[in-house]
């Protein structure tokens, strides 16, 4: 037969994991000095300009 489980504590447990988790990825986003945050912005400034100067428009008026 299986191991007996309590659920409560398998539930207590996994309510931990997931809280762990959270608390590891706000870490990573909020837990940034001001040179990373300032480097990320410039990066992403820079790849959202880089992909609306080689975007093709379509003309105003197509003569239809």
């Amino acid at each position: 037969m299986g191991d007996v489980v309590n659920l409560r504590q398998l539930r207590k447990q996994k309510a931990r994991a997931e809280k762990e988790k959270l608390a590891g990825e706000n870490r990573a986003l909020h837990g940034r000095s001001k040179a990373e945050k300032t480097r990320d912005r410039l990066t992403s400034d820079k790849a959202e300009k880089f992909v609306a100067g080689h975007r093709r428009e379509r003309p105003e008026d197509q003569g239809d």
